[in-house]
């Protein structure tokens, strides 16, 4: 497994597995068919209900937690934000059943942003987690956080795929040190993706189907993912993509696919402000 350096030394493996829209009583045995084919970074979240489910199967797993990269992520909080923020990490850890995570996100740009990324701030000093990042922040709060407070966020997770590839984006966060990793890197199969011609074409002169030729571009991007399935088949397909480079052509034609606009939900979007700022979770 190939690994990128976060921004504060933390090794981060490139490509690992996410458990969003996996229910939580398919979630542990998707977990442990994923560690058994080779994944070591795990990507869950308060808000997906099921880091229980990814806590049993770590545990069952019998794998050595040093050899491990756990994700987990905070939901939406009021002020004050920093109270807020302890306990709802104190309640990811109890039920992911862990003493730390490798790396824990602001899920959502909203809520205090403030309170919560300098409690998370304190939470890394204490070594609670190994690093602290952000989710769905768009460049213009991605660059606010930074000027104004003490630590950069070691990761920002996107909506990136071949047809919303987010490349100045990507250029700015390597420009201030922080790791673009994508979510939705299939596009959940919209725009035909995997029977997408272009796609196809260049999968059919490696010998790799659709989601390998996505994911490997992906990776030759310098952008750490986290594909998601339910099938142990798929699953081992996913990881077998360190044997093969796309050329630069291939790249070209990829990059030719993007749109620059969202396939899901935009965060400008008053409406969407409305209806993430609004949901709450149970604790």
């Amino acid at each position: 497994m190939q690994h990128v350096t976060l921004n504060n030394g933390v090794q981060m493996p490139v490509l690992g597995f996410g458990v969003y829209q996996i229910p939580a009583d398919k979630t542990e045995q998707a977990v442990s068919d994923a560690l058994a084919v080779g994944y070591r970074l795990l990507d869950t979240a308060a808000a997906y209900g099921n880091e229980e489910a990814v806590g049993r199967a770590i545990k069952n797993s019998g794998i050595p937690r040093k050899e491990l990269f756990v994700t987990t992520k905070l939901w939406v909080q009021d002020a004050p934000a920093q109270d807020n923020t302890r306990r709802a990490f104190e309640t990811s850890l109890t039920r992911l059943g862990l003493d730390h995570v490798d790396l824990y996100l602001m899920h959502q740009p909203y809520g205090d942003v403030y309170g919560q990324w300098r409690a998370m701030e304190s939470l890394s000093r204490e070594g609670l987690t190994r690093a602290i990042g952000v989710a769905n922040f768009y460049p213009d709060r991605l660059l606010d956080l930074i000027f104004n407070n003490e630590a950069t966020p070691a990761v920002n997770q996107i909506e990136t795929h071949p047809f919303f590839q987010r490349t100045a984006d990507h250029g700015l966060m390597r420009e201030h040190g922080v790791q673009h990793q994508a979510w939705g890197g299939f596009a959940e199969g919209r725009n035909d993706l995997f029977v997408h011609s272009v796609l196809s074409e260049i999968g059919e002169a490696h010998g790799k189907s659709v989601a390998q030729v996505v994911l490997r571009w992906l990776i030759q991007r310098h952008i750490v993912t986290i594909p998601k399935s339910v099938n142990p088949d798929r699953m081992a397909q996913n990881i077998d993509v360190f044997d093969f480079e796309l050329t630069d052509e291939q790249m070209s034609a990829i990059a030719a696919l993007d749109t620059g606009r969202t396939l899901f939900f935009d965060h400008h979007d008053p409406e969407m402000v409305a209806w993430l700022s609004k949901r709450r979770l149970d604790s």
